[in-house]
């Protein structure tokens, strides 16, 4: 079987699983109390499921083992299995720990401490970021450092899907694009094993799109952010990072940057006012937009349009064919929604 169609068939198996599930997740939600309320930091106005993220975890795990049954994973050396099994079983873990806080309401420090233990297994199963870019100096070898900085990377990527998962369709959306364009370069880059999970991830993440868009029928829950999160940010480890070009050490980072600056900025924005980094408010993107006006769909899709051009500058760093091109594409799609929240925002002052 040609390689490319393990990868198609990791995608649209994971899609149709999810859905599939996703409404009788929503029946058994419904029926068990297991519900988001709304208050006055959120923005939904009736009670929402948020367990929507057991149905990305099955079909994406389903995908993957389906795969894994076919063949698709033949011929890897022990260590890239074990580090295939790293992102596996560390997704598995991510994932649980956010259904368990979905269920029981853990508190933060009992959130992050496990996050912080399975990450570091993770690491000792060869995930691990042993090369970093600095500017002006080429790749340097992160030798002991290698496992708070991946473990940094890891949790904090997980966080940060998290944190972006405030606005219906928004934390989906971007991690299915995310998916998509490291599915792209995994493949070009040569590393197809990689490349099968993110191709999972993308079918699982963009085919609860179809629930989760405005007007959202269900939430993902903590479960699915973190899983979502823990994945993507251990497939450009394993993916990319591995690597030692120079260029490559740094694309996971650049696919990923809307969550990253993001959560970045928010966590400056509390620290400048005195509150704990942890503490939730109204300082993310998405609620900056909402605040400016503008309707939740565009403030989505205008950041969709984000997360997809910092994607294709990736696919042009990495020298794929046509990667400009792509680039240039997405500027003008950039542009032209840009243009609209200006023009609708304007409207809105306006009046």
């Amino acid at each position: 079987m040609p390689g490319e169609l393990y990868h198609l068939i990791a995608f649209l198996f994971s899609m149709t699983v999810v859905l599939w599930s996703t409404p009788v997740v929503r029946t058994i939600g419904l029926k068990s109390g297991y519900i988001d309320k709304p208050n006055d930091r959120k923005i939904h106005e009736r009670p929402m499921v948020r367990l929507g993220g057991v149905s990305i975890f099955v079909g994406t795990l389903t995908a993957i083992l389906l795969v894994w049954w076919l063949g698709g994973f033949k011929g890897l050396y022990q260590p890239k299995e074990w580090e295939i099994l790293g992102v596996i079983l560390g997704g598995i873990a991510f994932f649980l720990i956010g259904l368990a806080d979905d269920l029981y309401h853990l508190t933060p420090g009992s959130r992050l401490v496990m996050q912080t233990v399975f990450a570091a297994a993770a690491w000792g199963m060869g995930v691990r970021i042993d090369f970093l870019t600095v500017p002006f100096d080429g790749l340097v070898h992160t030798s002991w450092l290698s496992l708070p900085i991946t473990v940094i990377w890891l949790v904090g990527m997980a966080n940060a899907i998290n944190w972006i998962d405030g606005v219906d369709g928004l934390a989906a959306g971007v991690s299915g694009i995310a998916a998509v364009v490291m599915l792209i370069v995994t493949l070009f880059m040569k590393q197809p094993a990689a490349a099968l999970i993110a191709a999972a991830l993308a079918g699982g993440s963009l085919g609860f799109l179809r629930y989760n868009f405005n007007p959202a029928q269900i939430f993902m829950g903590d479960g699915g952010a973190y899983f979502m999160g823990f994945t993507l940010a251990a497939v450009g480890v394993i993916g990319l990072v591995k690597t030692t070009a120079v260029t490559a050490v740094l694309l996971p980072y650049l696919i990923l940057a809307v969550p990253i600056l993001d959560m970045s900025a928010v966590i400056f924005s509390r620290l400048s006012k005195g509150r704990s980094p942890f503490k939730a408010d109204k300082s993310h993107l998405h609620h900056r937009l909402l605040e400016a006006g503008l309707s939740q769909r565009l403030s989505v899709v205008f950041i969709y349009a984000l997360t997809l051009w910092v994607g294709s500058l990736a696919l042009g760093f990495s020298n794929i064919p046509s990667g400009w091109g792509y680039a240039i594409g997405a500027t003008m799609l950039l542009s032209y929604v840009g243009w609209q929240v200006w023009r609708n925002s304007r409207r809105i002052n306006e009046d």
